[in-house]
């Protein structure tokens, strides 16, 4: 595929430059266009535009580049899957603890798209500008459960809409130390990266919004068992916030000195439990409910003989 140039004329006022590029192109999500205006690829009037707050007026004229996408080294490696939903459209995966999702430095073999890409041959969707085949969110390395990932461009599309709109139900399962004091509630707290430590994430006034709410399914002496729906996506969102309310997840390496050595852990004991999306094509509703895995399943028994 060869770079795209587009030239556009604006004919409303008064719109940002993202907001009006996301209009005029629905087919490229808002945050590629975002990060399309960072690399210096639009040009107003002639002149570099990098600003994606730039207020447009009447009569201005827009140049476009879409780069090629870039090509990744990417090998199919077969892999046992576990496949919880699966037509010509999208998938769904329960996820292991110890898979990361996509390549990145360090983990440049053995990810799920390498899985994927063995699995669905050509039928994946290449996102981003860069070939990430198909999806659609993530989950952390040594976070288990369902993931979605899109087969076609329309499917990722309207897959990632649902979730930004907050309509997709995305619940995971955790245990963690200590018991909070009411059986539910709502952590509502902003996250950014931490700021003297780029593997952690933090709650921040800085940061972008973040809404967790959790509820106690069984509490077990010193720790509990919660059952977490997102409202957003951010990245560890459920590990930092229920770090902040005093009860990080057993397990974690970031978020959390405690050590829990009694049952053999892989990561942190959190699991994507139920993923709810509505059909990018039929429009009907698709539930996936990920089966615990054995280490998840192992702990709980531990911690009931001791409760």
């Amino acid at each position: 595929m060869t770079e795209q140039i587009l030239e556009l004329k604006v004919e409303g006022a008064g719109e940002r430059l993202d907001q009006w590029l996301a209009q005029q192109l629905p087919e490229l999500s808002r945050s590629r266009l975002q990060r399309l205006i960072e690399q210096g690829q639009v040009q107003l009037n002639e002149a570099l535009c990098q600003s994606k707050k730039t207020k447009l007026k009447v009569g201005d004229r827009l140049i476009l580049k879409i780069p090629a996408p870039a090509t990744m080294a990417l090998a199919p490696e077969a892999m046992d899957l576990d496949i919880l939903f699966e037509d010509e459209h999208f998938l769904i995966v329960n996820k292991p603890a110890g898979m990361v999702v996509h390549p990145a430095p360090g983990n440049y073999t053995g990810t799920l798209v390498h899985g994927l890409l063995a699995h669905c041959g050509e039928n994946l969707a290449g996102i981003g500008g860069v070939q990430r085949p198909g999806i659609v969110h993530r989950l952390d390395k040594d976070t288990t459960g369902a993931i979605a990932i899109a087969k076609t461009d329309q499917a990722h599309q309207h897959l990632q809409a649902q979730i930004k709109a907050k309509t997709a139900r995305r619940e995971y399962m955790g245990i963690v130390y200590g018991c909070p004091r009411n059986d539910a509630g709502t952590i509502e707290a902003p996250i950014a990266r931490h700021k003297g430590d780029r593997k952690k994430m933090a709650v921040d006034e800085t940061g972008r919004p973040a809404v967790t709410h959790w509820e106690i399914m069984e509490r077990l002496g010193n720790y509990s068992l919660l059952y977490y729906k997102l409202e957003t996506g951010r990245t560890h969102q459920i590990r930092v916030h229920s770090a902040h309310m005093g009860n990080p997840i057993i397990g974690d390496p970031l978020y959390t000195s405690n050590k829990f050595d009694k049952v053999k852990l892989t990561g942190q004991a959190l699991h994507a439990r139920k993923l709810m999306v509505e059909h990018p094509v039929t429009g009907e509703t698709i539930e996936a409910i990920a089966p615990l895995p054995p280490e998840f399943e192992k702990l709980l028994r531990f911690l009931r003989q001791r409760a």
